[in-house]
């Protein structure tokens, strides 16, 4: 996966793998897709379910107005052509936790059509170059239930507090051409969703999950057969899938076999993927238009309105932190990944840029590596005796003051920000009570200096007659008799004018 160009390495040559996804987003919203019914996660078994939800008899769907606005956004989000008439259409076939028989989707007028996405070029992982990923569709439907099979020892459960959630499937084209390639379009999309505020992103909850298809070829070759490992919940797992999947292709090619077309699942403890059932082609559904649902058509105004509310997404954000803030584009990178990210970034610069009555631009390398590196750091290291609570903007914007103006070192700010987690104490009043103010008095630091260079008179003389390297020394003994709270800066302006210039 460190090469630019992957490809699995058979017995009778290189080949080349092909990589669709199809994600399953649960749209952000208070109600399920056509009933009223809750949505919150981790629910008791089938509280969250409607009549409407339950198939009983004479029950008609009404769509919800805030799923479809969630999904046109996202739509625009990937600048895609967003479909003013679309329709609902019955996808049917019958499993236990599909109380109705059949499935509410789109297929053949769905709701969002082509867009697109970028993901980043990362030479590490073997993305030479920035890539477009085509994006087919995103179309609208309701989830299924949920099958419980370790309730009881010779029956199975049905919880139908996901029956009826709305979904957003993610449709992308087949342009993806390695793990490490599948892996940054789902995070990308991940947090498109999560700016957007279309999607929660969690996927170890099941709000987010990804149908894998993976095919293989000779390079350059027609597409080979494809299989589809369902509700893989991980980006590691997507990347897994598609390694073991391809691997299990060749292998199997190369013996003389053929490829099946079928829906597998990928097992995590095995970290292999299984055969589950043969894939059937759409028509064996029998789609056809939903007769109890009108089909929707969206007005200027509504889609005007869902335009506005878009925020800044992730790309535009980006490059607005390297053309104006000055940020580097790792820097930058990286805080516009996540949307804590950026928040937590954002916040902290307006409140230092306040503090030192500056502008942001020039604050803002300071605040990041302290957002990305530093904070992470100390937090990190103090585990649960850090308090989320006491780690706010005001309190990270007064040590970064302190270490702005030399008041405090950069270890005297870690030490300053530990016991801020832990108490929630000023930042100030720690500084002064313990002792983790900066000595920056000329008069006090003149006189260490003088102790030092006493003490060590030979090496002066050899500092003076051309051996300048020892100046390193002179500092470190100033500084360690000063158990570090020298001013560096000012130690070392008064070393230099106390040693004179080497000849």
């Amino acid at each position: 996966m460190n090469t630019s160009t992957y490809r699995i390495h058979g017995a009778t040559g290189e080949w080349e793998v092909v990589i669709g996804l199809e994600v399953h987003a649960q749209i952000t919203s208070a109600a399920k897709l056509f009933s009223g019914a809750a949505t919150a996660f981790g629910a008791e078994p089938n509280c969250q379910v409607s009549l409407v939800d339950a198939a009983m008899p004479g029950m008609l769907p009404v769509p919800n107005r805030e799923c479809i606005r969630q999904a046109v956004r996202t739509g625009m989000a990937i600048e895609a052509e967003i479909n003013r008439w679309s329709r609902f259409d019955r996808k049917n076939y019958f499993y236990a936790d599909l109380p109705q028989g059949y499935q509410i989707s789109q297929l053949y007028h769905p709701l969002v059509g082509e867009g697109a996405l970028t993901i980043e070029a990362d030479e590490k992982a073997g993305i030479p170059a920035d890539k477009r990923i085509g994006i087919e569709r995103i179309h609208v439907e309701q989830d299924a239930g949920k099958l419980m099979h370790d309730q009881h020892p010779s029956m199975s459960y049905v919880d139908l507090n996901r029956s009826g959630v709305a979904l957003m499937e993610i449709v992308s084209r087949p342009d993806m051409r390695s793990p490490a390639e599948a892996g940054a379009y789902v995070r990308k999309l991940r947090s498109i969703l999560r700016y957007v505020g279309s999607c929660d992103g969690n996927m170890e909850e099941g709000s987010m999950r990804a149908d894998v298809n993976v095919s293989v070829r000779r390079p350059g070759a027609q597409f080979g057969t494809r299989t589809e490992t369902k509700n893989v919940n991980s980006v590691r797992f997507v990347m897994a899938v598609i390694e073991q999947e391809a691997r299990r292709q060749v292998d199997l090619i190369e013996d003389g076999g053929a490829v099946v077309q079928e829906t597998r699942l990928y097992d995590p403890d095995r970290n292999e993927t299984r055969s589950m059932r043969s894939k059937e082609d759409a028509h064996d559904y029998r789609y056809f238009p939903d007769p109890d649902l009108l089909p929707l058509e969206l007005d200027e105004a509504f889609l005007d309105d869902c335009r506005a509310s878009l925020p800044e997404l992730p790309d535009a954000k980006r490059r607005r932190y390297i053309e104006q803030l000055g940020l580097s584009p790792y820097n930058a990178g990286q805080l516009t990944a996540e949307v804590e990210g950026f928040r937590r970034f954002e916040g902290l610069l307006a409140a230092t840029a306040e503090a030192l009555g500056k502008p942001e631009s020039d604050v803002a390398t300071q605040v990041a590596n302290w957002t990305l590196s530093i904070a992470p750091g100390v937090m990190k290291a103090l585990g649960r005796d850090a308090d989320p609570a006491h780690n706010t903007p005001a309190a990270s914007a007064a040590i970064l003051k302190m270490q702005a103006a030399g008041e405090i070192s950069g270890g005297q700010a870690k030490e300053i920000y530990e016991i801020v987690l832990r108490t929630g104490r000023g930042p100030e009043e720690i500084a002064e009570t313990e002792g983790l103010r900066q000595q920056s008095d000329t008069g006090a630091i003149e006189a260490v200096i003088a102790g030092v260079l006493a003490a060590n008179e030979d090496k002066v003389a050899e500092y003076r007659g051309g051996k300048d390297k020892l100046f390193g020394f002179f500092v470190g003994q100033a500084m360690k008799a000063m158990q570090g709270k020298g001013n560096p800066a000012v130690v070392n302006q008064l070393l230099k004018g106390a040693l004179g210039t080497p000849d």
